[in-house]
């Protein structure tokens, strides 16, 4: 049986992570892990005429370059899922436009790169497809002008903020038999929307930390496993704030992570000296940091079973705007190096 416990899934057939690539911004160009970007743009504009046509630039860069590094072609790609922060997603819904793909358009806010690796675990893992592309993007401006302020106005943030990213990261899923020496997917657990009453919009760490620990709670409950089975367990955006509350949500829950083994992809993706306040944030951040980073690292030998867990805040500025709180989510999805 597929499902084990109450909310997560195992992959038996343990889709294969073909090939992954990601784009970013100047910014992510001066970052921490500036070499592991396939693309990175020397400016927001990218050559467009709006920052979301930017966006969209982002998103059809890292799934073409996946695409190309997996030895496939665009028209062997059965389904892509992928999403974005965007009002109704509209940069991954023109990017699918461009590619001509079979698409299912996702939201889980930051989470959505989970999800959709996820999701694509599940449907090749069921025979539902031989090959499917999945992602995620954001972009600094464009994001920050629906949800906050446009960048050009200045405004000033508190040290509880995060730097959305601007970037985009996507892998290639197929059903591929051989498995040896190659990265698979193993089990994903779907995380609850958790809300505990938190409603500032400049300390999404903070609200998304008790979603964050939920979701690994549950994951090692319904796998029957401790945290000492993963080389490394990273969550999404958290940054400084979120993953410190975290980590002491788990330790009180009986959860006791090495604290070297337990990252976050918003506090690994910029340097110190980058004035990003709590760290990174946005639906790229861990699209990004794992399509780039992390799965280059687990290439090289350095982890070969680790635990991603992507953390969202599902608000919008129309809810926020009538003094709504903010729920969370997050989605963990295992991934190893198949024997």
């Amino acid at each position: 049986m597929m499902l084990k416990g109450k909310q997560s899934w195992v992959f038996q057939n343990r889709p294969v992570i073909e090939a992954s690539a990601v784009s970013g911004g100047p910014f992510e160009g001066n970052g921490r892990l500036a070499e592991d970007f396939d693309i990175i743009h020397e400016d927001l504009w990218m050559g467009k005429d709006s920052y979301e046509k930017a966006h969209t630039l982002l998103l059809e860069e890292a799934i073409t370059t996946a695409i190309k590094k997996s030895g496939c072609e665009t028209e062997e790609m059965e389904f892509m899922l992928a999403g974005d922060l965007i009002n109704q997603i509209t940069p991954s819904s023109f990017a699918a436009r461009s590619l001509s793909i079979p698409y299912f358009g996702l939201f889980g806010a930051c989470s959505t790169s989970m999800e959709g690796l996820a999701l694509g675990s599940f449907i090749i893992n069921y025979n539902g497809a031989k090959k499917i592309v999945t992602g995620a993007s954001s972009h600094n401006a464009a994001v920050e002008k629906q949800f906050r302020y446009p960048t050009e106005y200045g405004g000033q943030k508190p040290p509880t903020a995060q730097w959305t990213v601007t970037g985009a990261g996507a892998a290639v899923l197929s059903n591929n038999k051989n498995k040896e020496g190659k990265l698979v997917t193993t089990s994903a657990t779907i995380g609850k929307v958790v809300d505990l009453g938190l409603s500032d919009p400049f300390n999404m760490g903070g609200a998304m930390a008790p979603a964050a620990a939920d979701t690994i709670i549950a994951h090692f409950k319904d796998m029957e496993i401790d945290p000492s089975y993963y080389d490394l367990i990273v969550t999404g955006d958290l940054g400084r704030i979120g993953q410190e509350t975290t980590y002491e949500l788990l330790r009180k829950y009986g959860v006791m992570l090495q604290r070297e083994r337990f990252e976050d992809c918003g506090l690994l993706i910029y340097k110190e000296d980058q004035p990003v306040m709590s760290g990174g944030s946005g639906a790229g951040c861990s699209a990004t940091v794992l399509y780039g980073h992390l799965l280059k690292q687990m290439h090289k030998g350095i982890y070969s079973k680790i635990l991603v867990v992507a953390t969202g805040a599902l608000l919008s500025p129309l809810s926020f705007q009538q003094k709504e709180t903010i729920p969370c989510i997050a989605h963990a999805v295992s991934i190893e190096m198949s024997d």
